[in-house]
């Protein structure tokens, strides 16, 4: 959900004056945001924030091995297989 979805579908409650003092969350909308939490806390997915240290050791060493051997790949072809 983005945020300008999330704009639309929560409500204002305003004071006398116009101000906004509170906002009212659809209880979906908000197990929703709730889900996302751990991942807004750390930057990281979850799957991403559990995997151990050695085996990111291990992917990055790959990567390097695999960039100074020119195993390398187009950006867009990258971006392509993340969204498979």
């Amino acid at each position: 959900m983005t945020l300008t979805e999330l704009q639309r579908l929560v409500n204002y409650v305003t004071d006398a004056d116009g101000e906004t003092t509170a906002v009212l969350v659809p209880s979906a909308v908000w197990a929703e945001v709730l889900a996302s939490w751990p991942v807004m806390e750390s930057g990281l997915h979850p799957i991403d924030e559990d995997e151990p240290k050695a085996q990111i050791l291990a992917d990055l060493t790959e990567a390097v091995r695999s960039t100074k051997a020119g195993e390398t790949f187009p950006v867009s072809e990258l971006w392509d297989r993340v969204y498979e």
